[in-house]
């Protein structure tokens, strides 16, 4: 299936089967619709995906997650598998949008490669805003390299949060780089790549994830009201 464009898209009937079965928690009549994809790693049930739409939810929003087909393999046999080619990430971002509808009133984005793949539909699926929970501006040790490329440009609303000490871009990197004026970053002090700040500092995981629930929340409701 080549992957169309979604503001082209008037039809769900050909939706891959990866994303057939979508997790939707809140209520339909909300404003907002936040749509979540996963990390590498972990699915989209995973404690720190859970967390993010349960306090969503509790929020008055609608948040619907998806799993990418590789993962949704994982979860039909067990067997460990690296992500998709990026030509299928992308393909199933377009359809899960499709299928759920009304773009205007969608705020699309996920945890690290999740939200980078978000980050590389948005604009074209003319979605009303894109977040990133901890964003991967490189891989660990590397430069960050092309990934950089269409963030320059990015026209869609965007908030990243973002912690202070990710090893995938820390706050010293990212203050560097060339970021559209669409992109608005959200620290999280002291968070790691999942958001969680060391015991040392003094601050709790609990406040973190609060703290960042409510910066996505507060997001959503200022690009869809």
């Amino acid at each position: 299936m080549i992957s169309t464009p979604c503001s082209r898209i008037t039809s769900t009937d050909s939706l891959s089967p990866a994303v057939t079965d979508l997790l939707i928690d809140g209520p339909d009549d909300t404003a907002a619709t936040v749509v979540l994809a996963h990390g590498a790693g972990a699915p989209a049930d995973s404690d720190f995906m859970v967390e993010v739409a349960q306090g969503l939810t509790a929020r008055g929003l609608r948040c619907v997650r998806f799993e990418f087909p590789y993962m949704a393999k994982r979860r039909d046999d067990g067997k460990r598998r690296p992500p998709d080619r990026q030509a299928v990430l992308l393909e199933t971002w377009h359809d899960v949008i499709a299928k759920v509808g009304n773009p205007e009133s969608m705020i699309i984005g996920g945890k690290s490669m999740g939200g980078r793949m978000a980050s590389l539909v948005a604009d074209e699926c003319g979605v009303a805003g894109l977040i990133g929970l901890g964003f991967p501006f490189h891989t660990p040790g590397k430069e960050p390299g092309n990934r950089l490329d269409h963030l320059a440009a990015l026209a869609t609303p965007t908030l990243l949060v973002q912690g202070t000490r990710d090893a995938l871009g820390n706050r010293e990197e990212v203050t560097g780089y060339d970021l559209s004026p669409a992109i608005t970053i959200h620290w999280i002090e002291d968070g790691d790549h999942s958001l969680k700040p060391r015991k040392k500092s003094g601050l709790s995981y609990r406040d973190a994830m609060a703290d960042t629930i409510g910066a996505i929340a507060r997001f959503s409701r200022e690009r869809t009201d």
